[in-house]
């Protein structure tokens, strides 16, 4: 079997067959995913696409965060890059992308635009999540490295998959939605640290639905446009990992079961520090003043990504290990979005404690994990590591999320979670109606 058959049995996968565990976590994302989206409403980047996109017109039939419904594949675009807006939402390590805020936002327009249950959207977005996971597997580190952001790219793909589903596709219709985002999918890491980086994850929600839509209308394409003659996986990697990648595919194993949430609201790549560096602080009463110098060895994917030595403004703080590092020990939150003000990266004393960090990439270390010694200025030297793999219980994780939601949007974070928890009950359009103005 290629790997466009495997995708193609993915998507087409009973409900039935969904083991609840997965279908569990796919639910965790769609909390974090609307507490995301609803927190993000007010960011420069939303404002103004709500303003440009509302201006096209169309036929409204799907609800966007902080605003009127628009058509499907506007309201995904929109929807999309206001959930990415803040940079916290979840990750997944297995392909270096965002699943959620790629994915949930075309599953909910079309499941909106199809009146389906919001149960459908969620195990759409599941589906269509586990299939982003796997390409971008497939992918493999070279494309990541190479310059292209795996949230707009394979976050294309699960989108394609998740829409398609919700649109009824049949198989021959699927093949053709993913031979035509063969040809859609798009987003380059030369984007972070600006609202192209958010932008990435609306345009693969919004080039789902589009793929989906078309396919349902009859569009053909490249009949295996992920690894047919010059086709997505060939042309984008220089050295796809297939070995071994379909050997337990569901619903025998989810890899979207091993997602992880953002705590921090900044780069997931320096989360495994600041936990680190939070934990060596705490039990040992550290203080800016008592460390001379700080070593850090991280995976070197992230050098290119969150190694910015100079932050010039609030959202490039988030791409920042020395500044990060500095609040920590300063005692500046870093779960709260509002921190990040460039205001901060102008902090004179974070500038100065910036030049303490040394940031070294170490192919032992992986992409969860953060090792280092904090040096004192009494010549003390303390240890310290993290490995975000580090599973964490369903119960720790509902109650951290729910937190979080709280720390973000006060008292509607419980009715969103409310919802979710009920969502066997709820139609999409009832879904949607939680993304409006409070």
């Amino acid at each position: 079997m290629t790997t466009l058959d495997h995708v193609l049995d993915l998507a087409a996968l009973p409900a039935a067959e969904i083991p609840a565990s997965a279908r569990r976590i796919a639910r965790f994302s769609l909390y974090d995913w609307m507490v995301c989206g609803l927190a993000g409403v007010a960011e420069p980047l939303a404002v103004r696409l709500r303003q440009v996109i509302g201006a096209e017109g169309g036929h409204p039939v799907a609800q966007v965060f902080g605003g009127p419904a628009l058509p499907a594949r506007a309201a995904a675009l929109v929807n999309g890059a206001t959930s990415h807006a803040l940079d916290y939402d979840d990750t997944h390590f297995g392909h270096v992308g965002h699943p959620s805020v790629g994915i949930y936002p075309a599953a909910l327009a079309v499941g909106e635009a199809m009146q389906a249950s919001a149960a459908a959207v969620a195990d759409a977005f599941l589906l269509g999540a586990e299939a982003s996971v796997r390409i971008g597997m497939l992918l493999g580190a070279v494309h990541y490295n190479r310059g292209f952001h795996q949230t707009a790219t394979a976050g294309a793909f699960g989108a394609t998959v998740a829409a398609g589903r919700l649109y009824g596709l049949g198989r021959a219709e699927m093949r053709a939605a993913i031979g035509l985002c063969a040809t859609r999918a798009s987003g380059l890491k030369s984007q972070f640290g600006t609202m192209g980086k958010p932008y990435n994850a609306g345009i693969a929600a919004s080039n789902g639905v589009e793929c989906a839509a078309l396919a349902r209308a009859g569009f053909t394409s490249a009949e295996d446009g992920l690894e047919g003659p010059q086709g997505f996986i060939p042309t984008h990697s220089d050295a796809p990992v297939s070995a071994g990648l379909w050997d337990d595919p569901p619903p025998g194993r989810f890899r979207f079961e091993e997602v992880k949430y953002k705590l921090h609201a900044c780069c997931h790549g320096t989360h495994a520090m600041i936990e680190a560096l939070a934990a060596a602080k705490a039990a040992n009463g550290l203080t800016p003043a008592g460390i001379a110098a700080i070593r850090l060895r991280t995976s070197p994917r992230w050098l290119k990504v969150c190694d910015i030595k100079a932050p010039r403004s609030g959202l490039e703080v988030k791409f920042s290990y020395v500044w990060l590092a500095g609040m920590v020990l300063h005692g500046i939150p870093t779960a709260a979005d509002t921190a990040y003000t460039d205001a901060l990266a102008r902090d004179a004393a974070l500038a100065a404690f910036a030049g303490k960090v040394d940031v070294q990439g170490d192919p032992s270390v992986g992409d969860m994990q953060a090792e280092g010694e904090i040096v004192l200025t009494k010549g003390r030297m303390l240890p310290f590591a993290h490995d975000l793999a580090a599973p964490i219980p369903a119960a720790v994780l509902e109650a951290s999320l729910r937190a979080k939601g709280r720390g973000l949007l006060g008292d509607r974070a419980e009715t969103l979670w409310a919802a979710v928890a009920g969502l066997d009950r709820l139609s999409a359009r009832d879904l949607g109606a939680r993304l409006g103005a409070a």
